[in-house]
């Protein structure tokens, strides 16, 4: 039951991003939902995976936090306009921005490398148990690395921005309706816009 449970972890930390997988599976028929996949360089990774991880993008790591009010610091500052940050906003959240980059970029090499090494792997025919769940375990390790680095970048946002802020964050990124744009029957107009910050 233990060596179940471990190769159900490993299997599960391997999964790349569910974006990613239904991308690359938006061509070809039923029978062949991975040709093509024979050409690329690390079997698991597409040349975009690759390029989205070495330039320390989130590659759908951070949703968790993304999608329940903890801004991502990019898209805090490609938002920073309408989302009316100070100066004093922009610099800390840079700073976040940048530190979380730089690291990404580094746990990215490290995942990409151990994708590689599982890939050749399977080259030829002497893998055995022993070397694959070792294998497993340093890519699984280090996707947890990487996923670490985008989600706890996104646990110091809310204190960078205002309630109000991060609520026309949500509504500019498509996850929730604009509360300003209509006042509900029997709510005070004033009183809705303002308990919504929609005059901020």
């Amino acid at each position: 039951m233990a060596v179940r449970s471990t190769i159900s972890l490993s299997f599960a930390l391997m999964l790349p991003p569910l974006a990613a997988f239904a991308q690359d599976h938006g061509h070809g028929d039923g029978n062949a939902p991975y040709a093509g996949f024979e050409t690329r360089e690390i079997k698991s990774l597409s040349e975009q995976d690759i390029e989205e991880l070495r330039r320390g993008g989130g590659w759908g790591l951070a949703l968790p936090a993304e999608l329940n009010g903890h801004p991502g610091p990019a898209h805090l500052l490609e938002l920073q306009e309408e989302l009316g940050l100070s100066a004093d906003q922009v610099e800390a959240i840079s700073a976040t921005y940048n530190e979380m980059r730089t690291a990404a970029i580094q746990a990215g090499e490290r995942f990409i490398a151990a994708e590689a090494a599982l890939s050749d792997a399977f080259v030829g025919s002497e893998l055995s148990e022993e070397a694959l769940r070792k294998l497993l375990a340093e890519a699984a390790e280090a996707r947890a690395d990487l996923r670490f680095i985008h989600l706890s970048q996104h646990l110091s946002t809310p204190k960078l921005v205002s309630d109000s802020q991060i609520q026309r964050y949500n509504v500019l990124r498509g996850y929730s309706d604009d509360p300003c744009a209509s006042v509900p029957e029997g709510h005070d107009p004033n009183m809705w816009r303002r308990h919504n910050g929609c005059d901020n």
